[in-house]
């Protein structure tokens, strides 16, 4: 069986030591999906939304989201990001986010762009609540990532 990486030899949780791996150019892009009402669309297309643009809100949300990463999640590592986008595209079913995160670091950045397109979709779900209590979010997941050990990954939609 595999060593588990963030398990110490007590069998205790513990954050990987990446003090000797080489920094390298990483990117990683997520993406999420906010189902609601089609009235909700309308809503958010025509700015009729109580607490105002909802996408705006949820891109700045998503870019906070990613700086702050490591303290949401325990084993993460703090990471100096060089870039963080989140892109917001108001659909017929709802909101389609993508967020893409880079760093010149020694571990990855999936973490970030997860975190960022999560935190985005909640933000989009607490601007139209009022609005729809159905709204679901959902599909989030990694799309993208380069560099770093593992080497490169597409998601294969086939």
């Amino acid at each position: 069986m595999k060593k588990l990486s963030h398990i110490d030899t007590r069998g205790r949780v513990a954050m990987v030591d990446t003090s000797t791996k080489p920094q390298t150019a990483r990117r990683a892009v997520a993406s999420a999906r906010v189902l609601m009402a089609r009235a909700t669309v309308a809503a958010v297309r025509a700015h009729r939304t109580p607490k105002g643009d909802p996408l705006e809100t949820a891109r700045l949300a998503g870019i906070m989201a990613a700086k702050r990463t490591a303290h949401l999640i325990p084993l993460c590592h703090p990471l100096p990001l060089t870039h963080v986008e989140v892109r917001a595209e108001l659909r017929a079913d709802g909101v389609y986010l993508e967020a893409e995160a880079a760093t010149h670091a020694q571990t990855g950045v999936e973490m970030e762009a997860l975190t960022a397109v999560s935190v985005a979709a909640l933000t989009v779900y607490d601007m139209c609540k009022a609005i729809d209590k159905a709204i679901t979010i959902t599909d989030v997941r990694l799309e993208s990532k380069t560099g770093g050990k593992s080497g490169n990954y597409q998601r294969d939609e086939g």
